[in-house]
């Protein structure tokens, strides 16, 4: 009978010890295994080098390590990489490296398809299949710092919970891949360097709160007359933009950090002077900016990119009012990749 052997990078470093002394080992192989799986990246029990032949076989009898693979990887005109990302259960979710002349960001995944319904995400439309594990959110960071250095010359220098599923729905598990991002056993990136972006759950937000969290924080708005934003996401009927604002004033007085709205502006659906004024009248409950982001359309169908005289309509009454604003161009166009509708339009 087949074992069904646990992923080893679900263990922390005190129960890796543990294994080791309970097989008659040292406590100290723990901490060498755990190197390897986080700092070093290894994908096979075969790349720990500098343990013995026993101890690996001793780990592949009981463990798997349940790396990501890059199943496929295409290059933007303008520099943007494109991950397609099977995992071992052969499903697939993607992850996207955005250069500029001063940063590379990472935008990675961190569900396989979305628990929510926005109409204009392509990810949405993909049944939301099961949650990633902190290993793989993780991963998908290490390839993208990989491909960084071989690309661009320079490390991974900031990351975006942007791409397929909302992080507030796998609270644990994006929680767990941040600390090994950050820890010095890990990657060791600044959280501050990290920016965590939901649809907007109220309980979630105001749980980062409490948890003391020092990543920053997204929210996509799109819009914030009531009718639109639950029109555009039906699931922001049960979080209506009264609570929403309520979480937002408890995060920042709990951690005088900044909210970022993420906003995209459609023809005829979020153009006009009605919704202006809301979003102008919602950025000054607590300290923020905005980024419009220009569309990425999925369809032919009612999401459709605004003209730049609505683009700046926004960008006029906000400055007007001392809110940052500004316009966030789409990405790997001819590959599309934009960050936050990373699925494929097929």
């Amino acid at each position: 009978m087949q074992i069904d052997k646990k992923d080893i990078r679900a263990l922390t470093k005190e129960q890796l010890r543990q294994f080791f002394v309970a097989n008659g080992d040292k406590a100290f192989r723990g901490n060498q295994v755990y190197e390897w799986l986080w700092q070093k990246r290894a994908h096979t029990f075969e790349d720990m080098t500098n343990v013995s032949k026993e101890t690996r076989a001793m780990l592949e009898a009981n463990f798997v390590i349940n790396h990501i693979k890059v199943d496929t990887l295409q290059r933007s005109e303008d520099g943007t990489v494109k991950n397609a990302v099977r995992l071992h259960d052969d499903l697939i979710v993607e992850s996207v490296l955005i250069p500029t002349e001063t940063r590379t960001t990472a935008c990675v995944s961190s569900q396989v398809g979305c628990s929510l319904d926005c109409n204009f995400c392509a990810t949405a439309r993909l049944k939301r299949m099961r949650n990633l594990e902190p290993g793989e959110i993780y991963d998908q960071v290490a390839a993208i710092d990989n491909e960084s250095r071989l690309y661009f010359d320079r490390p991974l220098s900031n990351i975006v919970f942007m791409g397929m599923g909302e992080p507030l729905m796998n609270y644990p598990n994006v929680m767990k891949a941040i600390d090994m991002i950050t820890s010095s056993e890990g990657l060791g990136m600044s959280p501050k360097r990290i920016t965590v972006s939901t649809s907007g759950i109220p309980k979630m937000i105001k749980k980062m709160a409490d948890d003391e969290v020092k990543f920053k924080l997204a929210v996509s708005l799109h819009s914030a007359v009531e009718e639109i934003r639950n029109e555009i996401m039906p699931f922001t009927k049960n979080f209506p933009l009264t609570d929403l604002r309520e979480s937002l004033e408890y995060w920042y007085r709990k951690t005088k950090s900044k909210v970022t709205y993420e906003y995209v502006v459609w023809k005829g659906i979020n153009d006009d002077k009605k919704s202006i004024d809301a979003l102008v009248k919602f950025c000054k409950y607590v300290p923020c900016k905005v980024n419009l982001i220009e569309y990425n359309p999925i369809d032919d169908g009612i999401f459709q990119q605004a003209n730049d005289q609505s683009i700046n309509a926004y960008l006029e009454a906000l400055e007007k009012s001392n809110i940052v604003a500004k316009v966030r161009r789409s990405r790997g166009k001819d590959i599309d990749a934009a960050c936050g509708q990373l699925a494929n339009k097929s």
